[in-house]
């Protein structure tokens, strides 16, 4: 009775200092930080892609017309997007170098007070040609941020967990970005209905000024976890990391790639389904709060599919959890892409739950903690967060000008965006069939899926590469 008590409330750890199980006060503080932490975040981020949809294009870009204003507001949406790479480069070097906390401490300072300053930036009307170059200065800063959160988050988690754990472990940092999705999505569609005619005007400011008081809840959250057991590991060692990103470059492209290819997949889907979906609707006249809270019933349901799915890698691997989710993504592509086409509210809420909430989960759920694997700990923020973040930028930041500009075709719209969508689900599933590090010729099924984790050596797996 006494070691059932101490296993699931003290902080016991194996000899790397790993955590012996997830039910320990310390593991449990870990998994909220990266949790809690991903979802502040990615609520800035996400009140900015849903804000573009809805407000930004008449407020900064009217001048251009409905088309083109609505195409101006994505590409500064794709901005933040882009610069998430950058983003991912620049807090890896650091979070490779001093520590995964401290990076993220600085990641999420800067996220939120970036965020503030949006929500307080007047329109164009008012300072003219400065707003929006303002805007899209910002919406970089705010990309470059979360680039660096990513990684982190996901690496604090899968460095301090079981082995046998760590696919459920690093999903906490990817069930924060669905989370912050359905915050920003309420907080916007409770304004849109407090506010009514002066949403446009004020209501949509509110969301991004409150990001203030989230930051604060979040870094006192997360100065109370400890550095990762891994990243300990390199520093008592001494091992030389002067440039973590000229390493990746010459002896780790190929996993960058790999990582980039899945990826893309979640990113393609998100950008039709939660981005370009909700100005369809919008557009074709539906009711704002009732298409944002359909979107964010999609969001929660992600967030239960990713622990799902991610809980399912942990048994069966990595690579056989995301051939299911990408096969699952090229057949749904095309009947999904007809019904957000229609901007129909019945029909946009089947896609976007079906797409966002099962679809997509059922990639995001194991992809964390595999891409996290493709890398050796000295350069593993470094080269996972290049990988991810390259997928975010362009399958998430060209994504809506992409399928915006498809439906400018005289016919066949639907059908290429169809077509673009599968394409990359497809992509990813090859990806994952083909590539099998050299490290691991020879080695068995069940050690190539990554769900050996639990048998592999404590003493080789804190300083070599583990297995995908």
């Amino acid at each position: 009775m006494d070691q059932q008590r101490s296993d699931s409330t003290s902080p016991t750890t194996d000899a790397e200092g790993l955590q012996t199980s997830l039910n320990t006060v310390d593991m449990r503080r870990i998994l909220a930080s990266s949790f809690i932490g991903s979802a502040i975040e990615f609520y800035d981020f996400m009140l900015y892609a849903t804000a573009s949809s809805i407000v930004f294009s008449t407020l900064y870009f009217a001048d251009l017309g409905p088309g083109l204003s609505l195409l101006a507001s994505f590409a500064t949406l794709a901005a933040g997007y882009l610069a998430r790479p950058l983003g991912g480069v620049l807090f890896g070097h650091f979070g490779d170098r001093v520590g995964r906390k401290k990076a993220l401490v600085v990641s999420m300072l800067m996220m939120g007070g970036v965020t503030v300053v949006i929500g307080l930036m007047p329109p164009t009307a008012q300072i003219g040609a400065i707003a929006p170059i303002s805007l899209l200065l910002l919406r970089i800063v705010q990309g470059i941020a979360v680039g660096g959160e990513w990684g982190g988050a996901a690496l604090m988690a899968l460095e301090h967990a079981p082995k046998r754990h760590r696919g459920f472990a690093a999903a906490f940092a990817n069930a924060g970005g669905p989370a912050g999705a359905v915050l920003a999505t309420l907080v916007l569609s409770l304004m849109t209905v407090l506010s009514g005619d002066q949403f446009a005007v004020w209501g949509w400011r509110i969301p991004f000024v409150l990001s203030a008081a989230l930051i604060v809840v979040g870094l006192v959250i997360r100065l109370r976890v400890a550095e990762t057991p891994a990243f300990q590991a390199l520093e008592a060692k001494g091992q030389e990391r002067r440039m973590p990103i000229v390493t990746v470059l010459r002896h780790h492209l190929a996993p960058v790639a790999i990582a980039l290819l899945v990826t893309l997949s979640v990113y393609t889907t998100q950008s039709i389904v939660t981005v370009w979906g909700v100005s369809v609707a919008v557009a074709a006249g539906e009711d704002q709060t009732a298409v944002l809270n359909w979107k964010a019933a999609a969001a929660v349901l992600t967030i239960v599919v990713t622990f799902a799915a991610a809980r399912v890698s942990d048994r069966i691997g990595r690579r056989r959890a995301l051939l299911i989710g990408t096969t699952a993504t090229a057949v749904a592509a095309f009947p999904l892409a007809m019904l957000v086409g229609t901007g129909e509210l019945t029909q946009y809420a089947i896609a976007i739950v079906v797409g966002n909430g099962i679809v997509q989960a059922l990639v995001y759920g194991p992809i964390a903690a595999y891409v996290a694997e493709l890398f050796p700990p000295a350069v593993r923020y470094t080269g996972a967060s290049l990988g991810y973040q390259a997928a975010s930028a362009l399958g998430a930041g060209l994504t809506p000008m992409i399928v915006s500009a498809f439906m400018l075709l005289p016919t066949g719209g639907l059908w290429w965006i169809g077509a673009y969508w599968a394409f990359f689900a497809i992509a990813g599933a090859c990806a994952v069939v083909l590539y099998r590090p050299a490290s691991q010729a020879g080695a068995s099924s069940d050690r190539d899926t990554g769900a050996h984790a639990s048998r592999t050596s404590a003493s080789s797996a804190a300083v070599s590469e583990p297995a995908r």
